[in-house]
């Protein structure tokens, strides 16, 4: 009964209400090739941000669907959190200063060192 008066909110509200928590100690792990945020093919490659002071900071490459790469490098604001640092706000320049924006991916870099992103 308690299920179906979740599945009925759910319906009504027009949210998962029942989906998971977006905890980043369940993120997949970062991979140093992954797809763009921005998607239309772009890949990134080179992704390892490290710590430094209260910024996690990298140098990368955006690569277009047509082969061509383009130097990065993306800081974000470091925030202390249990079993590691959040990586978020991320701000990102080209290196020729030719362009910059934003990105809504964060990373978690645990204590261990290992590096995970969000979905």
């Amino acid at each position: 009964m308690q299920g179906a008066l979740m599945l009925l909110l759910c319906m009504l509200t027009g949210t998962n209400a029942m989906a998971a928590p977006d905890s980043p100690m369940d993120w997949p792990p970062l991979t140093s090739r992954f797809e763009s945020t921005g998607g239309g093919g772009w890949m990134i490659e080179g992704y390892d941000p490290v710590i430094a002071g209260m910024r996690c900071v990298t140098d990368f490459a955006a690569v277009a669907p047509d082969g061509q790469v383009f130097r990065n490098e993306v800081e974000f604001d470091a925030v202390a959190v249990t079993g590691g640092v959040l990586c978020e706000n991320g701000r990102w320049r080209a290196k020729d200063g030719s362009s910059s924006g934003t990105t809504p991916l964060r990373v978690l870099i645990r204590d261990d060192g290992r590096r995970f992103r969000s979905p």
